[in-house]
């Protein structure tokens, strides 16, 4: 990594890596209470709690962490490699608490300044805000609350309206706005019943007349009440996705390794003294290096462009059209690529990967479900590609 890149990364940027690794006894543990619940477990949220998973976009000035991108990525990737459940979690509420920084410092420090603090919800404005005096009455359904049933705020996206009609900003776009509730005001569904990260307690949730002051709201389009560099780039939010796809396809290769010491390419009964293992095929060898290839080509993508534009922030740089689009490509292709490499794991323990208790199963599910998310669609690469042709993408967060 360049000197210049280093300087400007968190100083306890290994020590936090450091001390998700050692999660790993509590995540193992917890690993059938997650499956049967469809949440984290209450000791692993307290674990991530003091780790900080939850609030790592949070600025340091209320009580929060601040990380880097390319460190908030590591965290991620690291507890994904673990369990994609508890990687999407702390995905989910750090890329929420980049909303601290475009609130009011006294309702920042309030709501996202302490230990305990972790997000759920949706920025997407399924929801309606009527204004009223000093704020707004909400009502909407969400979906995809992930951590909701551990979640100090939630958040929903809204289109405000005023005397009964969408108010329009000056482009002419429905004004949409980010609204922040307290966990008693919004009602869960049990709806989180699915095929992968099954600990995720992604419920939906519904919110009926509730009313938020003006300063409990906010949006990504406005200037952040917070200067520093990890807020001049609103879209940075959206950073942490990339771990979770690099942890699962991380963890798919080490299970199958594991796995092709000890499986019999054809199953001896006689127990043949010397009989061939998985590790022994030339087709696993292939797979396997094919593997190890491609993730790692895209995890040099992702930290390689995350270096290049986080020192553009700290030098006060507007990114460039281009920059821009590659953070969001890179963002669908790391998605894109760990599917693949997944996939070709799977393939290669054959079956061996189809029972629930086998790793690669649930690392498969995983990945499918991930990749289900509108964020990382393989519709977001026509922004970007609009984009480096030299035309508008048409969304105001690109």
């Amino acid at each position: 990594m360049r000197a210049a890149v280093a300087d400007y990364l968190s100083a306890d940027a290994d020590s936090i890596v450091a001390s998700a690794r050692s999660l790993a006894p509590l995540i193992a543990e917890s690993a059938g209470a997650m499956n049967s619940e469809r949440r984290l477990p209450a000791p692993l949220v307290d674990a991530l709690r003091d780790l900080g998973a939850f609030r790592m976009a949070v600025p340091r000035v209320y009580g929060g962490l601040e990380l880097d991108p390319i460190t908030q990525v590591r965290v991620v990737e690291e507890l994904s490699r673990m369990d994609g459940s508890v990687g999407w979690c702390a995905m989910i509420s750090t890329a929420g608490s980049f909303a601290s920084a475009f609130l009011a410092s006294d309702v920042a420090e309030r709501l996202c300044g302490n230990k305990n603090f972790s997000l759920a919800g949706q920025v997407v404005p399924n929801g309606r805000a009527d204004l009223v005096e000093g704020g707004y009455r909400v009502s909407g359904k969400y979906r995809f609350g992930s951590g909701c049933q551990h979640a100090s705020v939630m958040v929903g996206g809204c289109i405000v309206f005023e005397g009964g009609k969408p108010r329009l900003l000056p482009s002419g776009r429905p004004e949409a706005r980010v609204m922040l509730f307290p966990p008693s005001a919004c009602a869960i569904l049990d709806t989180w019943n699915t095929t992968g990260l099954a600990g995720t307690g992604s419920h939906d949730f519904v919110v009926d007349d509730v009313f938020v002051p003006f300063v409990e709201s906010c949006s990504f389009l406005e200037r952040p009440h917070c200067s520093t560099p990890l807020y001049r780039f609103a879209p940075l939010f959206l950073v942490s996705h990339a771990g979770v796809p690099l942890g699962l396809a991380r963890a798919a290769i080490d299970a199958v390794i594991e796995l092709s010491q000890s499986k019999p390419l054809i199953p001896d009964p006689h127990k043949v003294v010397g009989s061939r293992l998985l590790r022994d095929d030339s087709r696993a060898h292939e797979a396997v290096a094919i593997a190890e290839g491609s993730l790692a080509a895209a995890r040099g993508f992702t930290y390689s462009l995350l270096e290049e534009l986080w020192s553009a922030l700290n030098r006060e740089e507007t990114l460039s059209s281009r920059q821009r689009a590659l953070y969001r490509i890179m963002i669908v292709q790391v998605h894109r690529v760990a599917k693949e490499v997944i996939a070709s794991m799977y393939d290669l323990a054959a079956t061996s990967a189809i029972y629930r208790s086998s790793p690669i199963d649930r690392i498969m599910r995983d990945i499918l479900t991930a990749c289900q998310h509108g964020i990382v669609h393989p519709k977001m690469y026509r922004p970007a590609g609009r984009m480096l042709l030299g035309l508008d993408a048409g969304d105001p967060m690109f």
